[in-house]
């Protein structure tokens, strides 16, 4: 049988050393030996002896994700083979976390990471529930975490003397070390005689870099049945 679709881009290759890889740019492929974590759902193939497993967060993580709509449902992948990860079809970015650092990341965002990162959900300082009740996930110590994004993401330095303000909605991730809060960039006044929408972003202070989408509001999915 002959195709296009047979060309080498698009073939997954044989089993390489253990951890992740981007197969393309809208998955991921892991060669698991020993155990992983990704978002539950997003397997879209694997060969080998793996086992997928729910994996809880605890009772404030449960809470959280309940109250707000946010979180991030895991799923724990154990034993040895390839497993392919991916979401919706979006734009795929590896990124590798070192001793010392830690990475801010919306839920929504998180496709799957290895299984010597820890994590957990923190309220964004400066928030609170006016700013959407911003609940996100804190990844610490070394390892790689995949993340997905609509579209391609911008990558914005944040200073000392230039903080940067984003739309809750846009926002992907940011350094743990950058200070949070709101911040209100219309009086009330013009918000009731009508503005730009943009009435309260996510103020980003301190030395370091957030991560946006080239979007601001969530695609609203069309319900069946």
């Amino acid at each position: 049988m002959k195709s296009d679709l047979f060309a080498g881009e698009h073939l997954a290759g044989a089993a390489g050393a253990p951890g992740m890889t981007l197969q393309n740019a809208k998955a991921v492929k892991y060669t698991v030996d020993g155990e992983m974590h990704a978002r539950q759902g997003s397997m879209i193939a694997f060969r080998g002896d793996l086992r997928f497993e729910r994996k809880g967060q605890g009772i404030g993580g449960m809470l959280k994700r309940a109250v707000t709509g946010e979180g991030l449902p895991l799923m724990a992948v154990r034993g040895r083979g390839e497993a392919w990860f991916a979401h919706e079809a979006q734009n795929c970015f590896l990124v590798e976390i070192e001793p010392g650092d830690a990475l801010t990341v919306n839920g929504r965002n998180v496709l799957c990471f290895d299984a010597t990162l820890q994590y957990e959900i923190r309220t964004v300082k400066g928030a609170g529930m006016t700013g959407g009740g911003l609940f996100n996930s804190v990844f610490s110590g070394h390892g790689k975490i995949a993340l997905v994004c609509e579209g391609t993401p911008i990558v914005i330095p944040v200073s000392t003397q230039a903080p940067v303000f984003v739309d809750t909605d846009a926002v992907v991730g940011w350094s743990e070390r950058l200070q949070t809060s709101l911040h209100r960039s219309q009086s009330v006044g013009s918000m009731i005689r009508g503005g730009s929408g943009e009435a309260v972003q996510l103020k980003l202070e301190g030395e370091g870099f957030v991560i946006v989408r080239p979007s601001e509001l969530t695609p609203q999915k069309n319900s069946s049945g």
